[in-house]
C-alpha cells in the first residue's frame, strides 16, 4: 500500500535505537524526509547514515534532549514545519515509588508528558493551517495496565493520554490526528532495564524473567521494532485520517481488557 506521505517531512525523537528508530525507518521507506534526535551523537549518527542509505530520503541528525528547551529548539531549526511528529522519549527508571523524589517524578513528567505537549504546541498551528498533519506520541502499555515497579512512567504518560484525548477532538476537522502507540515487550535496550528490574525484585536471571514474560503473551514472542514501525507509519498515513485520539496497544495481545 502506497502510504501516500511520499515527500512529507517529520521529526522523529529518540530515534537513534529501538522503537523510534523503527518509526523513522519505516517513515523513510515511505518516502518522508527525516529529522531525528537523540542524546548520544554516535548512535544517532549511524542510524542516520544507514536509514539515508536504505532509503535516499533526506535524514538531518539533531544530537540532544528532546526533554529540554534546547533540544526542543534545536530539533525545530532543522524542521520547523514539520507534517509529522513522532514524540518519544527514554522511559525513567523502574523502582519503588517510596525510593523516588520529587526531583525524580518532575524529570519523569519533563520527559514524558510536558516535552511530548510542548513540540505539539510548537507545530501543531501550522499543520492545521495546512490541513494535513500525524502526531504519534510512544507512550507504554502500562498506560492501560500499570506495573508499580514502572510507576514514574505511567504516571506521567497518563498525564499526556489525557491531553491528548481533548486536543486531538478539536484537531480532527482540520486533518489533523492525534494518536497514541502504546508498545507491550519489544526487543529493545528498554525493556531488557526494565526486566532486570523486575528480576532483581524477584531474585531471578534476567533470561528467566524474559521467558518467563514471554510465556504471559499470548502471541509466546517479543515484538520487533519493525512492526511497530510500520503501525506507526500507518497512523501518519493519508488513510489513517478518520483514526484520532485513539490508543492503540501493540503487545502481541498481552492486554486482557476488551476496551
Amino acid at each position: 500500500m502506497d502510504l501516500g506521505i511520499k515527500g512529507r517531512t517529520a521529526i522523529v525523537c529518540a530515534a537513534s535505537k529501538g522503537l523510534g528508530r523503527a518509526c523513522a525507518t519505516s517513515l523513510a521507506r515511505e518516502g518522508v524526509d527525516l529529522v531525528i534526535t537523540a542524546r548520544g551523537r554516535e548512535a544517532l549518527e549511524a542510524t542516520a547514515e544507514e536509514i539515508r542509505k536504505a532509503s535516499g530520503v533526506r535524514v538531518v541528525a539533531v544530537p540532544g534532549d528532546i526533554a529540554t528547551p534546547e533540544g526542543r529548539a534545536a530539533a525545530l531549526q532543522a524542521c520547523p514545519d514539520p507534517d509529522i511528529l513522532v514524540n518519544n522519549a527514554g522511559g525513567p527508571p523502574p523502582g519503588d515509588f517510596r525510593d523516588w523524589s520529587r526531583e525524580d517524578w518532575i524529570r519523569a513528567i519533563d520527559a514524558n508528558m510536558l516535552a511530548p505537549i510542548e513540540m505539539i504546541r510548537l507545530t501543531v498551528d501550522r499543520v492545521i493551517a495546512r490541513k494535513f498533519g500525524r502526531i504519534v506520541n510512544i507512550t507504554s502499555n502500562a498506560v492501560k495496565a500499570p506495573y508499580a515497579v514502572l510507576g514514574l512512567s505511567a504516571g506521567a504518560r497518563m498525564g499526556l493520554t489525557g491531553f491528548v484525548a481533548g486536543l486531538a477532538r478539536q484537531t480532527a476537522k482540520d486533518n489533523v490526528t492525534i494518536n497514541n502507540l502504546l508498545p507491550g515487550f519489544f526487543l529493545t535496550d528498554r525493556n531488557r532495564t526494565t526486566m532486570a528490574a523486575f528480576a532483581k525484585e524477584k531474585g531471578k536471571t534476567v533470561e528467566a524473567m524474559i521467558a518467563e514474560r514471554i510465556q504471559n503473551i499470548p502471541a509466546r514472542r517479543q515484538g520487533e521494532p519493525a512492526e511497530f514501525g510500520d503501525a506507526c507509519a500507518y497512523l501518519c498515513s493519508a488513510q489513517a485520517g478518520y483514526i484520532t485520539a485513539q490508543n492503540v496497544v501493540i503487545d502481541g495481545g498481552t492486554y486482557p481488557g476488551t476496551f
